[in-house]
């Protein structure tokens, strides 16, 4: 039987990107797949959000993605087009990128951090005991792992297998979606009649002034909506074929499709996010329409939210209730894309009285203020994790801003591209002292010169210093007092190293496993959402450095 630390089912972006976190960390983990190689069946999902593409800088490697895909104002709310180009983030667009492209990406570079992968292997069962989770794999092979996490799929062998209930809604309507030659051409673009919404486009295609270009050559992608709900059952060409002639009297003459797949508005969540030993991510906890293209989106940054606090109990440097704030704080953001994709669906429906009400909403969202908040929340920038009362920084995405410091120009991500935390002193160096954390928390001390803004929630008081998590959100605010930081360090990053306090004179020498359990039992019983960034101009990018501490010198002393 072999033996990993965290096993993965399911190498999507998903479990990918779950990969390369825990491999960041130094953990044991191996992969699961299904498939032999990392090819899918049709182009999927379309696109990265903005927050996403922070997520991407935040580990050095978004580049690799903007070289690639097609920059462009995605973000949208039932078919109004929301700008977001006046956001204060340098990633203040989407991006247009198929998601056999992202896989191929991701899988670079999970393969570079050496992740060992079983490919064309299923899960066939699993039972999970006090110290870890046997595995048995479809060809007969077993694998023991601390902790198993499904990242395969809205039909999760994970979560069934574990007893997880996914309570939500049947589908109200269907589309069909593949990838075809034809012999007549049809228009290309969008089209809406009284069945439903429709597309043609072509896989290649360009974003020029903000519009979409489709390029000659290749197959044609078809988007056609149902009369009525579809079967369960893999979809055939014929049912395509039907589908089409049904809305425009032909089908242009399909054939030599190389995909075809049907989805639906099934809105489904998992009850519980972890079951002991084993957890769900992506599609696995939440499925819904595709709408707002969501899916892949939520699930990236599902895998960046659990990826370190999985490490960190895995290395012992935390206690298993770490992972409990990771359904606290995942569950809620995935039920607030559900309903707004469920809202989204209904405000599309072919009826003359919901147009009124879809006429209504695209009016509101006209208006500056709802369009800024609609755009970052859909554009995933207004995530707030409920960390309790204080600062606006807290629990929300820590800025990208351009630092000052004695080794010269500084980017907050590139402190992040380790998937380590941060303590970024802004204050006179010397002020705070984390030494019990010190093998574990970078240090900086530097200085800003600008504004603090979140998107949507406006210009902010600036901190004299922040403690942030290596998922990027913000931890811990300090006004100039230590009020706090050592309840937070310890609930987030463990027990100091000693038995001290560990903020000089300042703490009180309160047990840290009491402090981390009470404060994690707090986190677990809440959970909200909403979050924010800072235009800058690049200035220094790569790994900063290996070592687990960076001291150095505010560039004003």
């Amino acid at each position: 039987m072999t033996k990993h630390a965290v096993v993965i089912v399911g190498g999507g972006p998903t479990g990918l990107m779950l990969a390369g976190e825990l491999a960041l960390a130094g953990v044991d983990v191996a992969i699961v797949e299904r498939r032999v190689n990392q090819d899918i069946s049709g182009a999927r999902a379309g696109g990265l959000h903005a927050r996403t593409l922070e997520v991407l800088d935040q580990r050095g490697i978004v580049d690799r993605f903007l070289s690639e895909g097609q920059v462009g104002q995605v973000a949208g709310f039932a078919g109004v087009r929301l700008d977001i180009s006046e956001f204060p983030t340098r990633h203040n667009y989407g991006l247009g990128l198929w998601q056999s492209h992202i896989e191929r990406i991701l899988g670079g570079w999970v393969n570079e951090l050496a992740v060992p992968i079983y490919r064309g292997r299923e899960v066939s069962g699993f039972a999970q005991d006090d110290t870890g989770v046997d595995v048995d794999l479809s060809n007969g092979e077993s694998l023991r792992a601390e902790y198993l996490v499904g990242c395969d799929g809205g039909r999760s062998v994970v979560r069934k297998t574990a007893g997880i209930e996914f309570p939500g809604w049947d589908p109200t309507t269907s589309a069909l979606i593949a990838e075809v030659e034809v012999t007549d051409a049809p228009k290309l673009g969008i089209h809406h009649d009284a069945i439903g919404t429709h597309a043609f486009g072509k896989l290649k295609y360009e974003i020029r002034n903000g519009e979409v270009v489709f390029l000659d050559g290749g197959p044609m992608r078809v988007m056609v909506t149902e009369r009525h709900v579809g079967p369960a059952t893999e979809p055939t060409l014929r049912d395509l074929s039907e589908a089409l002639v049904a809305v425009y009297g032909t089908d242009y003459g399909i054939h030599s499709p190389t995909s075809i797949s049907r989805f639906t508005d099934t809105t489904r969540q998992a009850a519980t996010y972890r079951d002991r030993r084993v957890l769900l991510a992506g599609d696995a906890a939440h499925v819904h329409a595709p709408d707002g293209g969501h899916g892949l989106n939520t699930g990236v940054q599902d895998a960046v939210n659990l990826g370190w606090k999985l490490a960190q109990v895995v290395r012992r440097t935390s206690t298993d209730s770490l992972l409990d704030t990771y359904h606290a704080e995942r569950h809620p953001v995935a039920a607030r894309v559900l309903r707004n994709t469920m809202a989204s669906i209904a405000l599309r429906r072919p009826d003359e009285r919901i147009k009124a009400v879809r006429d209504t909403m695209s009016e509101l969202l006209g208006m500056d203020e709802p369009r800024r908040r609609f755009a970052a929340m859909m554009s995933g920038l207004d995530i707030h994790y409920d960390l309790g009362k204080g600062h606006p920084l807290l629990g929300r995405r820590m800025p990208d801003l351009d630092l000052l410091t004695a080794r010269g120009a500084l980017r907050v991500f590139t402190l992040l591209h380790g998937a380590r935390p941060v303590f970024l002193n802004l204050s006179k160096p010397g002020t705070f002292d984390i030494a019990p954390w010190a093998d574990r928390v970078q240090v900086v001390d530097a200085t800003y010169i600008g504004a603090w803004e979140l998107p949507a929630t406006g210009f902010v008081a600036a901190p004299a210093a922040v403690l942030i998590r290596p998922d990027g959100y913000v931890a811990w605010v300090g006004d100039g007092t230590h009020l706090g930081l050592v309840d937070a360090l310890t609930t987030w990053f463990g027990a100091p190293a000693s038995r001290k306090s560990g903020v000089a004179s300042h703490g009180t020498d309160v047990s840290a496993e009491t402090r981390t359990t009470s404060r994690m039992q707090l986190i677990a019983a809440n959970g909200h959402i909403r979050s924010e960034p800072r235009n800058g101009l690049f200035l220094l990018e790569g790994r900063v450095s290996s070592c687990p501490v960076i001291r150095t010198v505010s560039s004003d002393t």
